[in-house]
C-alpha cells in the first residue's frame, strides 16, 4: 500500500491543532522546542518508509524508549522480568510514589517512570551497560548508526531528577533494583535522552508488527512475547490516558513527553507521529489526533 496521499491528507486534517498544547515544561530543554512542528511516519513490513512533514527532524524519544528497554529485557532475561513489574494500568500520574509504598515496591506496570527504573535497573544488570545496549539496538533496527544522546536533555533531565531518584530509592529499600541507584539513574536519563526522528522509531519498532522478527529477520521475542510487549503497550502506553488512546485511536502505542508517539498495526506496518505540544496527561495534541484519523481513514485497528 501506498500511504504517501493518506499521510499528507491526515498532515492536512490535523493542520489545525498543531501548536496546540504545551510542550514538557519541567524539562528545560524541552521546552524550548518550536511547538508548530508535525512529522508522520509509517513503515510497512517490507522496510518502506512513508512519511510528511517534519518526518526526518529528530527529537527527544523520552519514554517511548521504555518500549524498546523492555524488548530488550525479555529477550535477555526472559518472563522472570514479571515477578519485579506489573502489567496493569496504574491511574495513577507517571511519576506518582503513593501506588509503590501500597504495592511493597512493584511498580504497575513497565511504563511508568518506577516501573521503566526497574527495567533498566535488569537491563543493566544483565547487559552491564544499559543504554549503551539500546542505543546500538536502536541503531541497528532503524538502519540509522548516527543515532545518539542528547548531552543537553541528558544533564536537563539529571537536574529535575530528584522524583525519580525518590522512586529508585523506595524501591530499593524493598529489594526490587540490583545496581546502586546512581549508576542506574545515570543509564536511564541517559536512556530518555536518545534523539530519533518519526522515520528512525517506524523502522525500529517493526519488530512488533513482525511478531518478534528483527530487521535482519532474526528472533528478538517470540511472538508470545512480542503479543505482550503490544498489550502492555495499549493498556498503559499513554499515561493515564491509556484508555482514550485505545478508545479513539485502537492501536498499541506508546508516547513520550518530547511530543512523540508510535503505535504498531500487528502483522501490518508500524507508525510514529511528533508534535511537541502536549495535552495535560503529557500526550501530543495533534499526534493522537494523527493517530485516530489514520485508524479512521484506514480501518486498522486491533479491535
Amino acid at each position: 500500500m501506498d500511504y504517501q496521499p493518506l499521510l499528507e491528507q491526515i498532515a492536512a486534517d490535523v493542520a489545525p491543532l498543531v501548536g496546540g498544547g504545551t510542550p514538557a515544561e519541567y524539562i528545560p530543554a524541552l521546552a524550548s522546542v518550536d511547538p508548530g512542528q508535525f512529522g508522520m511516519a509509517v513503515a510497512d513490513l517490507d522496510g518502506n518508509v512513508y512519511g510528511v512533514g517534519d518526518w526526518q527532524v529528530p527529537f527527544s524519544a523520552q519514554s517511548i524508549t521504555k518500549v524498546f528497554a523492555l524488548a530488550l529485557a525479555l529477550a535477555e532475561g526472559g518472563d522472570s522480568l514479571w515477578e519485579r513489574v506489573g502489567r496493569e494500568p496504574s491511574g495513577n500520574p507517571f511519576n506518582s510514589l503513593v501506588q509503590l509504598e501500597y504495592e511493597n515496591g512493584v511498580p504497575r506496570n513497565p511504563f511508568i517512570n518506577a516501573g521503566a527504573l526497574v527495567v533498566t535497573d535488569r537491563l543493566q544488570t544483565l547487559t552491564g551497560d544499559a543504554s549503551s545496549e539500546l542505543l546500538e539496538f536502536l541503531r541497528e533496527e532503524s538502519g540509522n548508526p548516527e543515532l545518539g544522546f542528547d548531552a543537553e536533555v541528558a544533564a536537563s533531565e539529571q537536574s529535575h531528577g530528584d522524583r525519580n531518584a525518590a522512586l529508585a530509592h523506595f524501591m530499593a529499600s524493598y529489594g526490587n533494583i540490583d545496581n546502586p541507584v546512581p549508576t542506574l539513574l545515570d543509564h536511564y536519563f541517559w536512556q530518555c535522552s536518545i534523539e530519533m526522528s518519526c522515520a528512525d522509531l517506524a523502522r525500529a519498532a517493526r519488530f512488533l508488527a513482525r511478531h518478534g522478527l528483527r530487521a535482519d529477520g532474526s528472533r528478538l521475542l517470540t511472538r508470545s512475547e512480542a503479543k505482550q510487549v503490544n498489550a502492555v503497550m495499549l493498556t498503559c502506553g499513554t499515561y493515564d490516558a491509556a484508555g482514550e488512546f485505545a478508545y479513539r485511536v485502537g492501536l498499541p502505542g506508546k508516547s513520550g513527553v518530547g511530543g512523540g508517539i508510535v503505535a504498531v498495526v500487528p502483522g501490518v506496518c508500524t507508525l510514529a507521529v511528533w508534535s511537541p505540544g502536549l495535552d495535560p496527561h503529557g500526550n501530543s495534541v495533534a499526534g493522537v489526533a494523527a493517530l485516530d484519523r489514520f485508524t479512521t481513514l484506514t480501518g486498522l485497528s486491533v479491535f
